[in-house]
């Protein structure tokens, strides 16, 4: 079993505040705020943006793996997720992620190559801790 840590720190109340992030095995640190989450404000991070990043990579990788299995050689993959924060009825959720991948593969049919994204998208393991959220998959061979 592997285990990955993460630090979140939040000063004041939600509107005002502002936290910070970090990334315990590498280090990385960020900024948030109330405004970019909530707002237009692209100053910092929101969480839904890590889990974006943390849902690109793990298709990304699981995509790797499952086309390397089924003997296709990936040789690029790039994952853009893009996460919706809707309003619901007392508060807010996640409501969509869309992942919007392209990728280069040598070999692999149009019809085989989505059969094993829509896999990859199923089975990776944030896809599957969010199996309370829509997520939807636009893939594309380059």
């Amino acid at each position: 079993m592997s285990k990955h840590f993460a630090d979140a720190q939040w000063e004041g109340n939600l509107p005002g505040g502002k936290g910070t992030y970090k990334l315990r095995t590498s280090g990385h640190e960020g900024s948030l705020k109330f405004t970019t989450r909530f707002e237009d404000d692209k100053s910092a991070s929101s969480p839904e943006e890590l889990i974006g990043a943390a849902h690109a990579s793990c298709f990304s990788m699981a995509l790797a793996h499952a086309l390397d299995q089924a003997s296709y050689k990936p040789e690029q993959i790039n994952t853009e997720a893009e996460v919706t924060l809707a309003k619901t009825g007392s508060g807010f959720a996640i409501s969509e992620i869309l992942l919007k991948t392209k990728v280069k593969a040598g070999g692999v049919e149009k019809d085989k190559f989505m059969e094993i994204a829509e896999g990859a998208k199923k089975n990776c393991p944030v896809s599957q801790a969010l199996t309370g959220t829509t997520i939807k998959l636009e893939a594309e061979l380059v």
